[in-house]
This record gives structure tokens, C-alpha cells and sequence, in this order.
């Protein structure tokens, strides 16, 4: 059965850490588990987005989440785009950071969440998935059409030239450079990175690109950048070629996910929402399930599949 299966694949060390990043809620009941049973029955052609909030069943915490989202738990500002392309300061602290932080964040695995939608997926039930998450844990779980919103963190690009490296080859590179580094860390981000003090941050030396010394920056859309055009319209496309959109473990906030939902109902699709807190489209989703997303569907997988 799935949920063996599934309870076999999860690691308990991330499940052990999950209660922490993960917020207060109800459990689920009756009503809603028949809700999407017939959400998930009906519709074969079933678009997935993604947010944060199914991977802090991961080990991973959230930004909003009250109490224990980032923003709740830390004084932590996101880095901005402008920010980051101007400051070489502000460039070194990011590095430094998800330099300590890399080892633990490409180690998390998926959870049960993860699994779900891989089976979903291989069942014919859901088309794509697109995520805001950068931590490449749909892939690690086996989906396939991942598309992935907000770039991933597995991928590091100059922003002067076309020269692109995975993140672990790029981590031998950094150990090379900086053997002195402490290996400790804080809470770990949704990005990756973790919290150092000022003089840890001052001494990092921080990546080049090999083929014209300009500065590298992971392949993710920062706050106040936009996401690329192209991978916009193939979302599009996604969602016109959908039979229903389901939302899973996202607030919808930025506009780049909550106008996923908003063409989805100028398509007079159905919009089907399981997430914790409040989400921006709350008044315009069809369902609204306000749950764990683990506690709901790995059990919904169990009865339909």
C-alpha cells in the first residue's frame, strides 16, 4: 500500500525536526477528506502548486508562518535582488551563510507530501507541478514535470556571462577556499542559508565566475527580481491545458503564484486550496481546506489510487 510505503521513505530525522517549523492547526475530519476525495476523483488533469508550507514537514520552516516562520522566529530580512547585484558586502554575507548552511540543506529529504504527489503524478492525475520552493525536493521524491517558479538553489549562474555550476561542485570549490570556516550553524532558511556572526561573514571569501571574475548568484528569483518571462508563459500554458488547480502548503502572497490562481478562474477552473493559515485566495477558491497537508493527503493517495 502507499502509506507503507511512504512511511518506509520519509526520514525520521526530518519528521522529528518538522514539528518544530510546523504551525498550530486542526486535524483534519470527515468532511474533509470526503471534500477531496471527490476533488482528486473528479479531475484528471490536475495542476499542483506548491509553496513552503509542505516542506516544513521537511525540517525546512516557512517565512509567515505565525510563531514559527522565519519572520516569527529571527529578525531576518530577505536579500534583495538590487541588493545583492550591487554590494559586494551584501554578496559575501549571502555566501557565507549558504556556504555553512548547504551541507545540512541539500541532505533534507522529502516527506510524505512529496511522495503523495509523485504518486498522483505517475497515476495520471496531476499534469505538472509547480513550485515556489527552491529545494528540489520534488525531484528527489521522483516527479517529473517540476516546474520549478522560483529557480532552485541547486543551480548557480554568473550575472555577467553565460557560465553556469551545480551548487555541490561550487561547495567543493568554497571548501577549497575557505578551510577556516566554522561548520555551525543556526536555524537553517527556506533558501538555504543560516545565521553567522559578523566576523565569520567578514573573512568568507566569496565565489567568482572562473570565465570573467564576475560575481555568481544561485539561479533563484530573490525578492524584488522578477521570474523569468519565458518560465512564466510555459505556466501559462500549464494552467490553460489544467482541469482544476490544487494549491498545497502556500499562502499565495506574491503575486507570482496568486495570479496562477487568479487566470485559473478567469478559465472557470476549479481552485482547490489545503493550507493552514488564511491564503490571498481564499474568497475566490472553490475548496478551502484548512489542515496539515501530511495529515490529509498520503491518505487521500491510499483510498483513490
Amino acid at each position: 500500500m502507499l502509506q507503507s510505503g511512504l512511511s518506509m521513505t520519509v526520514n525520521l530525522r526530518a519528521l522529528s525536526r518538522s514539528i518544530v517549523y510546523v504551525p498550530k492547526h486542526r486535524p483534519p475530519d470527515l468532511k474533509d477528506f470526503e471534500t477531496l476525495k471527490e476533488f482528486l476523483t473528479k479531475y484528471n488533469k490536475i495542476l499542483i502548486l506548491t509553496g513552503a508550507g509542505i516542506s516544513t514537514e521537511s525540517g525546512i520552516p516557512d517565512y509567515r508562518s505565525e510563531e514559527v516562520g522565519l519572520y516569527a522566529r529571527s529578525n531576518h530580512k530577505p536579500i534583495q535582488y538590487q541588493d545583492f547585484v550591487k554590494y559586494p558586502k551584501v554578496r559575501q554575507r549571502y555566501w557565507a551563510r549558504n556556504f555553512i548552511g548547504w551541507p545540512r540543506f541539500s541532505n533534507i529529504q522529502p516527506n510524505a507530501v512529496h511522495y503523495s504527489i509523485n504518486e498522483l503524478e505517475k497515476a495520471g492525475k496531476v499534469t505538472s507541478i509547480v513550485t515556489q520552493n527552491v529545494d528540489r525536493l520534488h525531484h528527489k521524491a521522483g516527479s517529473k514535470n517540476v516546474i520549478e517558479l522560483h529557480g532552485t538553489g541547486y543551480i548557480v549562474k554568473c550575472l555577467n556571462c553565460p557560465y553556469e555550476v551545480s551548487r555541490t561542485e561550487l561547495q567543493e570549490k568554497l571548501l577549497r577556499d575557505n578551510p577556516d570556516m566554522e561548520n555551525n550553524f543556526g536555524m537553517i532558511r527556506p533558501d538555504g542559508d543560516v545565521d553567522l556572526t559578523k566576523e565569520q561573514e567578514s573573512r568568507f571569501r566569496s565565489p567568482l565566475c572562473p570565465k570573467c571574475e564576475g560575481p555568481l548568484k544561485p539561479d533563484i528569483v530573490f525578492f524584488g527580481d522578477n521570474v523569468p518571462k519565458l518560465r512564466v508563459e510555459v505556466v501559462r500554458n500549464e494552467v490553460s491545458s489544467s482541469e482544476a488547480v490544487f494549491v498545497l502548503g502556500s499562502s499565495l502572497t506574491v503575486y507570482s503564484s496568486y495570479r496562477i490562481i487568479l487566470q485559473a478562474k478567469e478559465e472557470n477552473k476549479c481552485v482547490a486550496i489545503l493550507n493552514i493559515g488564511p491564503t490571498r485566495a481564499d474568497n475566490i477558491a472553490d475548496i478551502k481546506i484548512a489542515t496539515k497537508c501530511g495529515d490529509l493527503l498520503p491518505q487521500l493517495c491510499s483510498t483513490i489510487l
